[in-house]
């Protein structure tokens, strides 16, 4: 069923890929954890990372290589952790300059325009990450991903996302750049917003190529085609 976006007045924002690119640095951390394990790197595994949670990234990478069985709940949790310590001093790095294009503007926007706003993300780094970009206080909150049980593409997170918000869910628009958080997004019953590859996102409301192209005027544009 298609949303309504005369409806929306919250947002919830995936993070890597939407507000900020630290997809490459998950790649450089988990390329690290496939060459540890033996597991060969490749774009179709890199792909299949976005979106997930830690442990279910390194369970797809020790399947990959066949090592799912040679690693205790322990080892598991430790390469885990590895990987996140690799990840943290790569995300320490970022500034403002980081945010992605047209991603503050659009923030300035939806504040002008009074929509509150979430990010709904299972990354633990997520607080760490919108303070170095200078955009902590744009938010109401972060989903707490120690209240998570199921990832995306379960619905869960963008249900507390809406919780967060003080919304209903019919009144919050989704913004995702992962197959999987588009279909978290359209499970949850919200506005679904999709940011890259048109046929790849084709289940979202909306679609936009990029972050720059993300305005309500565009958003309101788009979605009155599909009505």
């Amino acid at each position: 069923m298609t949303m309504k976006f005369t409806d929306v007045k919250g947002f919830a924002f995936d993070l890597d890929g939407v507000i900020t690119d630290t997809a490459r640095f998950h790649g450089q951390a988990w390329r690290q954890t496939a060459d540890k394990v033996g597991t060969p790197w490749t774009q179709d595994l890199a792909d299949s990372l976005r979106g997930i949670s830690r442990m279910a990234s390194l369970e797809l990478i020790l399947k990959a290589g066949g090592h799912e069985n040679d690693y205790s709940q322990a080892e598991k949790e430790k390469l885990a952790q590895q990987k996140n310590d690799r990840y943290q001093a790569l995300i320490a790095t970022l500034t403002p300059d980081d945010i992605l294009p047209g991603i503050s503007d659009f923030l300035a926007e939806l504040q002008r325009e009074h929509y509150k706003m979430a990010i709904a993300s299972a990354s633990k780094n997520a607080p760490l990450i919108l303070d170095k970009l200078g955009l902590a206080n744009k938010f109401v909150g972060v989903v707490d991903p120690n209240t998570l049980h199921h990832g995306k593409p379960d619905p869960e997170i963008f249900v507390k996302s809406a919780e967060l918000l003080g919304l209903p869910v019919a009144q919050v628009a989704g913004v995702e750049d992962a197959v999987a958080g588009i279909a978290a997004i359209n499970g949850a019953g919200e506005f679904s917003i999709g940011i890259g590859d048109a046929d790849l996102l084709s289940a979202a409301d909306v679609v936009f190529r990029d972050t720059s192209r993300l305005t309500l005027e565009n958003i309101k544009f788009k979605a009155q085609l599909k009505d």
